[in-house]
């Protein structure tokens, strides 16, 4: 009875490799047939021309599938993350079938119609079919096929964020038998609310009889030991057993795996911005730095022709600032002052602050005096959205004072963050405060995303109507 049971939980997982191979036969059909039937419908005769393309496209595209690990088993993420890898990895071949054939110089030899509309067929149709997969097998897992008896080992903080997980999500197919654990509730060791159905002894006995699936180890990293004894156990077994490494006592920063030589490496502090992101958040910064640019001209050159009269000076104050990886970036603004300190000590804007001119006033008010860093924008130095560059004095100042500070630097600057939409903006006069903005920071750079930064740009937008916290 235990075999049966066994296989009707396991279904899938034997054939899990010739399945993967499937999918790529299948995505790899998508992608030549669109295109066939892009040309049927426009009455254009199929030739050996169209199919090189089709097939250079098939090529790109699962290269690139493979390296954004299209086909690698996401059964705990969402959705919307593996359709942004197979999107992304789709622009990334069709971009380098496109160069391709611009330097074949047989470019001009295609319909640039038919085309564009099979750059957009074959990933929505791809898109679509993995989602109906997954919906399929969602349903699958509710009538309970297809599905994994887990046991959690270790009835702490980490254990129970893992069955947590699991019970939000039950279309993944994973049935928690379980805490197991040997440990006491005394003296905190274990959380008083769970509830350990067996002790460790039980476990492996029920391993052995075919009962258990998949084992996590939630153990602290400090019980090194206790770990390493549990694996030479289950090693008598069959089971599946993965050990959840308790990082979360460290201030992760986009925390992400990656294996070196066959080594696997955790990264404790990285930027969100590699490869795609990186191209995706760049191209954000270039297309919306270009449309502002074009829509303020005429009032930055009113606002330039004031500066000049209000005060002698410069129009323009360069002030030197920390970018990305901490290097010196030169941070344009509209001189708001009568002095351009730029020294060893630079001090802040107060209320009242005599040093700034009436203009000045202004403009620091309603954020005016930022308009020329979108030009920085341009130039690759800041971005749009991100941590508030500072003096390099407040930076050598703060780095010392405040944990994770340089932090900030793992990306660009920008001209509004997420600190200041939540009014961490201007004068920072106690540690707390540049505590506070600093947090805020850390935070936008481990959750970035577009819809973040657009959502930080229309509130920074209300901000600059209300006018507080800047002077």
């Amino acid at each position: 009875m235990a075999t049966v049971e066994k296989r009707t939980r396991g279904l899938v997982r034997p054939y899990h490799a010739k399945i993967n191979a499937l999918y790529r036969v299948i995505d790899g059909v998508i992608i030549y047939l669109s295109l066939w039937l892009v040309a049927e419908y426009f009455g254009h005769d199929w030739d050996q021309r169209y199919s090189w393309v089709a097939i250079g496209g098939v090529l790109f595209y699962q290269f690139y599938a493979e390296y954004n690990e299209v086909y690698y088993s996401w059964r705990g993420s969402p959705f919307a993350r593996e359709a942004l890898r197979i999107f992304s990895s789709w622009v990334m071949g069709a971009a380098s079938l496109f160069v391709t054939l611009f330097f074949l110089h047989v470019a001009d030899q295609y319909s640039r119609l038919q085309l564009g509309i099979w750059m957009f067929l074959a990933p929505t149709v791809i898109i679509t079919l993995h989602g109906a997969r997954r919906e399929a097998l969602k349903a699958a897992r509710h009538l309970g096929h297809n599905t994994r008896a887990v046991a959690i080992v270790g009835a702490n903080e980490l254990g129970a964020r893992i069955h947590k997980a699991f019970v939000e999500m039950p279309w993944l197919g994973y049935e928690v038998k379980g805490f197991y654990d040997d440990r006491t509730k005394q003296f905190g060791r274990i959380k008083s609310e769970l509830s350990v159905v067996n002790n460790l002894a039980g476990l492996f006995e029920q391993t052995r009889k075919g009962e258990i699936d998949i084992v996590y180890i939630t153990l602290p990293m400090k019980a090194e030991d206790r770990i390493k004894d549990l694996l030479r156990k289950f090693a008598d077994t069959t089971v599946s057993v993965y050990v959840v490494p308790d990082f979360f006592v460290f201030d992760l920063l986009h925390a992400r795996w990656s294996v070196i030589q066959g080594i696997p490496v955790v990264s404790v502090y990285d930027s969100p911005f590699r490869s795609f992101d990186s191209l995706l958040k760049r191209a954000e910064d270039i297309v919306l730095a270009s449309i502002i640019l074009a829509l303020i001209a005429l009032p930055m050159a009113a606002i330039a022709v004031g500066v000049k009269m209000s005060s002698p000076g410069p129009i323009i104050f360069k002030q030197r600032r920390y970018g990305v990886k901490g290097d010196e970036i030169q941070v344009w603004k509209f001189r708001t002052m009568t002095v351009c300190e730029d020294g060893a000590e630079v001090k802040q804007a107060q209320r009242d602050d005599q040093r700034v001119t009436k203009l000045g006033a202004f403009l620091r008010r309603t954020s005016l005096d930022e308009l020329p860093q979108f030009i920085n924008v341009l130039q690759g130095t800041m971005s749009i959205v991100g941590p508030r560059p500072h003096a390099v004095s407040h930076n050598e100042y703060y780095r010392s004072r405040i944990y994770g500070y340089m932090l900030r630097h793992k990306v660009l600057p920008g001209i509004t963050g997420w600190a200041q939409v939540h009014g961490h903006r201007g004068e920072t006069d106690t540690l707390d405060k540049m505590e506070q903005r600093v947090r805020y920071d850390l935070e936008y750079i481990r959750h970035w995303s577009p819809m973040l930064d657009l959502k930080i740009i229309a509130k920074t937008i209300w901000l600059v109507i209300k006018g507080k916290n800047a002077y």
